[in-house]
């Protein structure tokens, strides 16, 4: 059986069938911000192995901090012990996360550090004897991750896990934020806000949200003045704010983080992907001393959770690495010079009759199309135009590795332009 037939046979993909619709390219190596196909395509990255890939592949930097690394250990249990990575790499997450976030808990990913944020908000309420106030609210077009209670705060309607319906926790949820990173917070979004917050803040043991940009759950950019009042709800209520920067985080939206664009501090924020550069499975919950002594002071004081590898050294050192590359090279200073790029390359996409809105925010350009991609056509035309992308349902999106060369850029914008060209004039 070759390559592909077994890939074809027996791995199943991620939101895919098996055998799937359409094969899956080989990739033989990566590099800078390249693929390379085992038969011998060139393929530009547009979405940075989902988003964290920032600093592009086989960077000698990171490849040396996890080398080093490995001469010492590659992994020693958490429980009991700790080591010099996971103390450098809380070093530099409080020198550049909101000043009020001081404890820090290890994940193994993205998904994972979201439950164990929702885990801690309940500790938190438990611990103050509020037992009442034990579920969690969030907003439709969320999407928060694949593990059970991360899903039951994704959009209940329109999301991936819609299948598993009443088998989820039932949460609370708001509508989706009004689009547009530029547009004012109206009177009728905030009375809906204070309403919600009025009706069920009682019951609420948390609220988690994406700062500015909603991902998965539908590539949307929302005001950072609906996040300044979703905050200032959540304090006047007592109701803790988890801020999930897992997409969003180390400067993808032009800034550190999303919340900067508001100016706000959450009780709890999330951090995965981008927190290696891409480079290994891994993640953070980071809160405030509020927090953490509020359980600490209760009869049942430890935090339950602990996976096996936490803390992984491994992940610790290449982090420390991404995060050095992140303050050297001003990662968020070159995604906001990628916003006039991506704009200047793709904005002519609006005057298409197929396409419903083009839309851009720091590295990030979202092309959302009237119908649906069919996605065995638009894979087949990737290799002919020497290009990464991966559609889903109506949204043809770009999210580069931020290191990304303006020629590079150009060379990917374009290939894009040209891919959608032939899609359509086939369809």
């Amino acid at each position: 059986m070759d390559l592909q037939d077994f890939d074809r046979t027996h791995l199943w993909h991620p939101y895919a069938s098996l055998p799937p619709t359409y094969d899956n390219l080989i990739i033989t190596h990566a590099d800078g911000v390249r693929l390379y196909t085992h038969d011998n395509h060139t393929l530009i990255d547009g979405m940075s192995s989902w988003w964290a890939s920032i600093h592009g592949y086989n960077h000698p930097r990171l490849n040396h901090a996890i080398s080093k690394q490995l001469d010492n250990m590659s992994h020693v249990m958490f429980g009991g012990l700790t080591h010099l990575p996971a103390l450098a790499l809380g070093e530099r997450l409080l020198g550049i996360t909101p000043k009020n976030l001081t404890k820090i808990f290890y994940a193994d990913s993205g998904s994972v550090a979201v439950e164990i944020a929702l885990k801690m908000a309940l500790q938190y309420q438990l611990a103050r004897g509020f037992a009442h106030k034990n579920t969690f609210a969030s907003t439709h077009s969320g999407y928060h991750g694949d593990t059970w209670h991360a899903m039951s705060v994704c959009d209940p309607i329109n999301s991936m896990h819609t299948l598993y319906g009443n088998k989820l926790p039932t949460q609370y949820f708001l509508p989706a934020p009004p689009m547009g990173f530029d547009t004012p917070l109206d009177d009728d979004t905030r009375l809906s806000m204070d309403r919600f917050f009025g009706q069920y803040h009682n019951k609420l043991a948390g609220f988690i949200i994406e700062p500015i940009v909603q991902g998965a759950g539908g590539m949307r950019f929302y005001s950072p003045q609906y996040l300044h009042h979703l905050h200032a709800l959540c304090q006047y209520y007592d109701v803790l704010l988890i801020c999930d920067e897992i997409a969003t985080g180390f400067g993808r939206t032009g800034q550190m983080f999303g919340v900067n664009h508001a100016g706000i501090c959450p009780d709890i924020m999330t951090l995965g992907k981008a927190l290696t550069g891409g480079y290994m499975s891994f993640g953070a919950v980071m809160t405030t001393n509020r927090l953490a002594d509020s359980i600490h002071n209760s009869p049942y004081p430890a935090l339950m959770h602990g996976p096996t590898f936490m803390g992984n050294p491994l992940a610790c050192s290449v982090a420390c690495a991404s995060i050095d590359l992140v303050l050297e090279n001003d990662i968020p200073y070159l995604a906001k010079l990628m916003q006039s790029k991506l704009s200047h390359h793709l904005h002519q996409l609006q005057n298409w009759q197929e396409v419903a809105d083009v839309r851009f925010l720091g590295a990030i350009g979202v092309i959302e199309m009237k119908q649906p991609i069919d996605m065995p056509r638009f894979q087949g035309l990737l290799t002919k135009y020497g290009i990464w992308v991966r559609p889903f349902g109506k949204l043809v999106y770009l999210m580069p590795p931020i290191v990304m060369s303006d020629d590079d850029l150009a060379k990917l914008c374009g290939g894009l332009v040209q891919l959608l060209k032939a899609y359509f004039k086939d369809r």
